[in-house]
């Protein structure tokens, strides 16, 4: 398998980059239509995707995830978080509870983190041996390769920020009684292996960004410029080649309804 190497080395990312309030709310407002339509699209069209957000703890995965389900149909799109496998899925192969969640046809499917839990946490705490945490970068690339010739669309994003930026994020949260919950003490432990985290993360956006599933990495520092810069990636991979022009109403059913809001008013 063929692998797409990347001069992206997560230490080199401009974390100063930041949009003012204006530019932030144009853009958030033109991404988030741009999702409508790309929905609306897919209804239609059968086209299906998969979204994939990776990143640090508290990097802003969560608030890119909910300001792109606001403006979606729930019907055709499911929001997949994922932790560490329980039960029967601890006892299968790592890739299979990720094809039971795959998206069917008109459906959008995101996955805040995902199967590349094999390449950081399980490979950094030692949960998987290193045979099989170096067999996974070739069998993640073969998996996408297989959604992507099946017809699937896949847009990944990874999100960082530095380590003093994610401790104000973790003192927000431990202030706000609405966010506490997000705090665990494996914040501590991954912040202990900082650099570990970062040498994972680099040789796995090397060698798993790839021409059909390449990664929109982003630095988010500065939460609103990550949010739209995120948003406006999957967007863009989303609707590549895709007609979001809105479906044409059948003619008889317009001009009934037409019909029924006249007469109603007399």
């Amino acid at each position: 398998m063929s692998e797409k190497k990347t001069a992206v080395r997560l230490a080199d990312l401009d974390l100063t980059t930041r949009l003012d309030e204006q530019d932030y709310e144009a853009r958030l407002g033109d991404a988030q239509t741009c999702f409508q339509q790309i929905q609306q699209a897919y209804l239609k069209t059968g086209d299906e995707a998969v979204v994939v957000f990776e990143g640090w703890d508290a990097a802003g995965k969560g608030g890119a995830i909910r300001r792109m389900a606001s403006v979606m149909d729930p019907r055709g799109f499911r929001v997949w978080p994922i932790g560490a496998p329980k039960g029967r899925d601890a006892e299968r192969h790592y890739m299979a509870r990720f094809w039971d969640r795959l998206p069917a046809k008109g459906e959008i499917g995101v996955f805040d983190r995902s199967w590349y839990g094999r390449v950081l946490v399980e490979r950094v705490e030692g949960f998987a041996a290193e045979p099989e945490w170096e067999r996974a970068y070739e069998e993640i690339n073969a998996f996408e390769k297989q959604l992507v010739d099946a017809g699937t669309r896949i847009a990944k994003v990874f999100l960082y920020i530095d380590r003093a930026e994610q401790l104000k994020r973790f003192e927000k949260r431990l202030h706000d009684p609405l966010k506490r919950w997000k705090l665990s003490f494996e914040d501590f432990r991954n912040r202990d292996k900082w650099d570990d985290y970062e040498r994972a993360a680099d040789e796995m956006l090397a060698r798993t960004d790839t021409a059909w599933a390449p990664w929109h990495v982003i630095p988010a520092n500065h939460k609103k410029y990550a949010r739209v810069a995120a948003l406006e990636g999957v967007a863009s991979r989303l609707a590549a080649g895709v007609d979001l022009s809105p479906p044409p109403l059948d003619p008889e059913l317009e001009a009934r309804f037409r019909k029924e809001v006249k007469e109603a008013k007399g």
